[in-house]
C-alpha cells in the first residue's frame, strides 16, 4: 500500500501544521546524498544541469545569493 497524505492523516492537518511537518521532514534529510541513493532519472538531470552550467559560466546565480536578498 503506497504512503499517501490521506493514509498518514496529513490531509487533516492545518496549513500551519503541514508547513511545520514539511520543515521537519526537510531538516531530517541528510546534508549529502550519495549518487547511488538517487534514481537514474535524477542523476541524469543533475548531469545535464552541471554540463549546462559549465558550458555557460556566469549565467544564473547561486540560490544562496538570491535567498540572501529575500
Amino acid at each position: 500500500m503506497p504512503v499517501t497524505a490521506e493514509s498518514l492523516g496529513i490531509d487533516r492537518l492545518s496549513v500551519a501544521e503541514r508547513l511545520a511537518l514539511i520543515e521537519e521532514i526537510w531538516d531530517s534529510l541528510p546534508e549529502h546524498v550519495e549518487p547511488s541513493d538517487l534514481p537514474d532519472w535524477q542523476r541524469d538531470i543533475i548531469e545535464r544541469r552541471r554540463a549546462d552550467a559549465e558550458a555557460h559560466p556566469g549565467v544564473g546565480r547561486p540560490w544562496r545569493d538570491v535567498l540572501g536578498e529575500l
